[in-house]
Formats: structure tokens, C-alpha cells, sequence
């Protein structure tokens, strides 16, 4: 009865700021188990994180006019408000954040595992190229991405100034960026 439809990340982009429910639920169908793989990492109750999944994809929805091609991919996007609405559902239930934050080294990489997803955050190679850094944005970036620090925290936890966090974040994110570019 459904016709089956690939979109390039272009055209879904364009479908979604122009409301379409087919590409909608092409988003979902293809990427809610890897955005589910992330809430879970954050929150471990399932239904506490089926609740946050639904509201990732209304955040999706009602923000997608404020994605911006220039600054990244929709996937990492997406990824971004996932983590973050679960660390918000986290934070607002009034809950100790470390205790329910995985802090494994292998917080990002092993989303995928445990689930049926086709997809992975490690997929591209994160862990590995963030690894090449300079030991200087290589620990900014494994707290905030891996282990799900703020910029203050890290800021605190690194005894640095938090100017310093946001300056050496940025400068790691452009030099990631310029990575896979190529």
C-alpha cells in the first residue's frame, strides 16, 4: 500500500520544512532506532525513554525550520536534540545526572548495541578521529560528546576558564568538520 521513497538528505530536509507526512514518517521509520539508542545511553528506563524519543521527533517537527545545512548534518542534528532532551527529562525530574549518564569510554560507540538499528554514531569513525586531536580538544570533546558534560562542567572538571572550553570546542568541532569534508 506505501510506496517505498528515498530521500536525499536535501530533499527530506525540504520536505519537512514544508510539512510533509510521508517524509515525516520516513524520518521516523529510519532513524528512530538510532535516535532511541541514544536516549537510552542518557536514560535507562524504558518507557521514561519511549516518552523522550516521542518528544525528540515533536522537537524535530517543530524546529526543523531552524536546522541549518551549514553547520552540520541533519543526522547529527538530530542526535543533538535527542541527547539533549534526555538529559533535560534527566535533569528536570530532579535526578543525580552522573548516576544515570553512562560514563564508559564507550558512551557514544556502543549505541547501536543491545537494539535492532542499522545505523551506529560511530559509523564515521568519531571515536577514531577525535582520538588524533591534540590532547587539549581531545579531552573537551570526549566529556562533552562521550561522557555528556556541559561547556560549565567541563569547565570545572578541567580547571579551566569556560571561555577557554568554548574557544577549544569550536576550534575541535571545525577541525572534525574539515575532516570529513575530504
Amino acid at each position: 500500500m506505501s510506496t517505498l521513497s528515498i530521500y536525499s538528505e536535501e530533499e527530506l530536509v525540504l520536505l519537512l520544512k514544508q510539512r510533509s507526512e510521508s517524509a515525516f514518517n520516513y524520518l521516523y521509520q529510519n532513524y528512530a532506532n538510532v535516535l532511541y539508542g541514544v536516549v537510552r545511553k542518557v536514560i535507562f528506563d524504558e518507557q521514561t525513554a519511549q516518552d523522550v524519543l516521542q518528544d525528540v521527533f515533536v522537537k524535530i517537527w517543530n524546529n526543523i525550520g531552524q536546522y541549518d545545512a551549514a553547520k552540520g548534518r541533519i543526522y547529527t542534528w538530530m542526535i543533538n536534540i535527542a541527547r539533549n532532551a534526555a538529559i533535560d527529562k534527566l535533569r528536570s525530574k530532579g535526578e543525580v545526572m552522573k548516576g544515570k549518564i553512562q560514563t564508559g569510554d564507550d558512551a557514544v560507540s556502543n549505541v547501536g548495541k543491545g537494539m535492532s538499528t542499522e545505523q551506529s554514531t560511530d559509523t564515521i569513525g568519531l571515536r577514531k578521529n577525535v582520538g588524533n586531536l591534540k590532547p587539549e580538544y581531545r579531552a573537551i570533546v570526549e566529556l562533552a560528546y562521550f561522557k555528556g558534560y556541559t561547556l560549565d562542567e567541563i569547565s570545572k572538571t578541567l580547571d579551566i576558564p569556560l571561555g577557554t572550553v568554548k574557544t577549544r570546542m569550536r576550534h575541535a568541532i571545525q577541525l572534525l568538520r574539515e575532516h570529513y569534508k575530504q
